[in-house]
């Protein structure tokens, strides 16, 4: 793609959606630096830039020094790694009214436009009549015969993403990031986030004073819970913190690099907590994780065996700490309590 092509793609994306070509310009040189930066292993200092009128792509490294980037040279996977984060950066949330029913779609006015909900991208239980206000986020806009279709969704992960991104200014000035968001629509998603500056409390910042951010985003959500996670690097700890607000402690932790999985022994009284209603908080926070999670009592991982078999697996979990830690799958496109300090609610026990 030489730069014409380029100009022509970002002007076809600002007449279809509606977007500023500033915006564009921008969330295209984000993500095209990530993608740069894996692919060729520089630093974070590197920074791309698109020229607004011949559409060359240069990149600038920190010592002010730019060198033309041909966007050929980035290979398949890095353009589908930018494309991936462009398309996370310029899904938008949108206010729209609703007008009436095609089929099983509701078509909702978005003011020059219409937008259209299938029953897929709506949350079981929403039941909506015309002129009803709704908040979702456009996930496609593509040509349908001699117009264009605004697909909108209320279940996909990014319209929590965008709502805290509205609630929390810190999100805003990218203090803290939300590093990865899991849904259940309507009923549970889990949301890991991590703060650049050690002075933020990530997880306080979000539920805000008296819960009133997190508030906000729950009563959008007609009251689908969200659970605040605190992001690790190590996948123990993300493990332990994704599994509340069951107690999990990190040395009943054992993964299985091979299988992609690990085995948690919690007590008894924390087994129902961490495996949720109907599996829900395991199942979460296996995705959340991207490891497979098996909850287990010791009692029903170690049966009769002698204890010290249990001494055993201490031992080997040992060795195992001491090796280099274990690379997390990359962050996603694709959570309403502090799990920190909130106590559980009712329905976490009932496994």
């Amino acid at each position: 793609m030489n730069g014409e092509e380029l100009l022509r793609l970002i002007e076809l994306l600002h007449a279809q959606k509606d977007i500023s070509r500033e915006v564009i310009f921008r969330a295209l040189e984000e993500s095209l630096a990530v993608s740069v930066r894996k692919r060729l292993g520089l630093d974070e200092d590197l920074i791309v830039k698109i020229h607004r009128e011949t559409g060359a792509v240069t990149m600038e490294d920190d010592e002010g020094e730019y060198e033309e980037l041909d966007l050929a040279e980035l290979g398949r996977i890095a353009a589908q790694a930018a494309k991936q984060g462009f398309m996370q950066r310029v899904r938008e949330l949108v206010n729209g009214v609703v007008q009436r029913y095609e089929g099983q779609d509701l078509v909702v006015n978005l003011g020059k436009v219409e937008g259209y909900l299938s029953r897929d991208d709506r949350v079981r239980g929403e039941t909506y009549a015309p002129s009803d206000r709704i908040r979702a986020i456009i996930v496609e806009v593509r040509e349908d015969g001699n117009r264009v279709r605004i697909q909108l969704s209320r279940t996909h992960p990014d319209l929590v993403r965008r709502l805290f991104e509205l609630e929390v200014p810190e999100i805003a000035d990218n203090i803290i990031e939300i590093k990865r968001v899991v849904r259940e629509p309507g009923y549970r998603t889990k949301m890991a986030v991590q703060t650049s500056d050690p002075k933020v409390d990530c997880i306080g910042a979000c539920v805000g004073v008296r819960g009133s951010r997190i508030r906000a985003a729950i009563d959008e959500l007609r009251g689908e819970r969200i659970d605040i996670i605190r992001w690790s690097d190590s996948l123990e700890t993300l493990i332990m913190n994704g599994l509340k607000p069951a107690t999990i402690h990190l040395d009943n932790i054992y993964p299985n690099v091979e299988t992609h999985s690990a085995v948690v022994l919690v007590d008894e009284d924390q087994q129902s907590l961490a495996i949720g209603k109907r599996g829900q908080n395991v199942r979460l926070a296996s995705r959340l994780c991207g490891w497979e999670i098996d909850i287990k009592t010791r009692n029903e991982y170690f049966g009769d065996e002698d204890p010290e078999a249990a001494a055993a697996v201490d031992e080997d979990r040992t060795s195992l700490d001491a090796e280099e830690p274990m690379d997390l799958p990359p962050a996603a496109p694709v959570a309403a309590t502090d799990l920190e300090t909130t106590e559980p609610s009712p329905e976490d026990a009932q496994g």
